[in-house]
C-alpha cells in the first residue's frame, strides 16, 4: 500500500485514509470531530448569512458515535509516534463517549482542557454553553513532548506581577470564536489562536500534525504557518475544495463570492511561513 504524501490534504474517509499513512509516523493529532447532535449546517447559529455556510456537512448517528469514535482513535493511536500526542474537540453532548473511546484505544489521559468561547446559543430552560471541552492525551507519558516555556520565559511576569507562563498554561482557556463576517465559511472551525498554542507545547518545526475531520483547513493552515508538516481528510467535497483553495492560495479568509469584487480582490492574502 503506497504511503500518502505530506503537506497534501485529501477528500476521503479518514478511516480509510489513515490506512495509507505508516504506524508511528505521526507526531501531532489536532481535531474537532463530528458532533452527533443533529446539528444543521445551514442555519443560523451565532447570527451567520446562511447564503455564506458551506453546504454538506457530515454528521454521525447519535447511537453509533461510540463506535464511531473508537475507530478512527484506534487508527491515530497506530499512526502517532511514542512521543506524540493528540487533542481531542467535543461538546458536552458525548463527552462519554469520547473519554470512553479514548480509554479504549489505549491513550493516557494527560490533561481536560475546557476553552471558553465569548458566547453560546441563548437559552430559556437550562444554562447557556458558552465551553469546548478539548481532551489532551498521549500515547507513551513519559515520552511525550510537551514545551513548557514555548510561548513564554520562565521568569515572564505580567504587569501585575503574576507568572505569564503559568497562567498560559492553567487549563482553562479564554478564547474567542473567529467570525468572518462577509466571507465564506464552513459551520464550525476552531480559532487559529487555539490551535497556534497547541502547536508551541506539543511539536517542533517540521513535526507531522494529523486532523482527520479538516473541515475548513484550520489545522493545516496553522500548521503550514508554523513550519510543521501535515496531512488530514475530509469527507465533504464542499468543504476539502475550501480547505484545498486556502492552502494553494496562501489565503486565510475568502470573501463571498457573490459580492460586487472580483475574485482576486476579494481574497485576503497571508504569509504561510510566518506566525501570525
Amino acid at each position: 500500500m503506497k504511503p500518502l504524501d505530506l503537506n497534501q490534504i485529501y477528500n476521503m474517509d479518514c478511516l480509510q485514509g489513515m490506512k495509507h499513512i505508516p504506524a508511528r509516523t505521526i507526531d501531532l493529532v489536532i481535531t474537532d470531530p463530528p458532533f452527533a447532535i443533529e446539528f444543521r449546517a445551514k442555519r443560523s447559529n451565532y447570527n451567520r448569512t446562511q447564503s455564506r455556510v458551506l453546504e454538506g456537512y457530515n454528521e454521525i448517528p447519535r447511537e453509533k458515535y461510540y463506535e464511531f469514535s473508537l475507530r478512527w482513535m484506534k487508527e491515530a493511536h497506530t499512526l502517532l509516534k511514542p512521543s506524540g500526542s493528540m487533542y481531542v474537540f467535543s461538546g458536552w453532548n458525548n463527552l462519554r463517549d469520547i473519554l470512553n473511546a479514548l480509554d479504549e484505544a489505549g491513550f493516557t489521559t494527560v490533561n481536560h482542557v475546557i476553552w471558553k468561547y465569548q458566547f453560546g446559543v441563548v437559552t430559556s430552560r437550562k444554562f447557556v454553553t458558552s465551553h469546548y471541552h478539548c481532551l489532551y492525551v498521549c500515547k507513551d507519558d513519559s515520552k511525550r513532548k510537551f514545551f513548557p516555556y514555548a510561548r513564554f520565559d520562565k521568569n515572564s511576569n505580567s504587569s501585575a506581577g503574576r507568572s505569564l507562563h503559568y497562567a498560559d498554561k492553567e487549563d482553562v482557556w479564554v478564547m474567542k470564536r473567529e467570525y468572518w463576517h462577509g466571507d465564506q465559511k464552513t459551520p464550525t472551525k476552531l480559532p487559529a489562536e487555539l490551535i497556534k498554542k497547541i502547536l508551541m507545547y506539543s511539536s517542533e518545526e517540521r513535526d507531522v500534525v494529523l486532523d482527520p475531520f479538516l473541515g475548513s483547513g484550520q489545522v493545516a493552515i496553522v500548521s503550514k504557518m508554523m513550519n510543521r508538516r501535515y496531512i488530514g481528510f475530509e469527507i465533504v467535497k464542499e468543504y476539502y475544495e475550501f480547505a484545498r483553495e486556502r492552502l494553494e492560495k496562501g489565503v486565510y479568509r475568502i470573501k463571498d463570492r457573490g459580492g460586487p469584487r472580483g475574485l482576486d480582490q476579494a481574497i485576503e492574502l497571508f504569509d504561510l511561513a510566518k506566525p501570525t
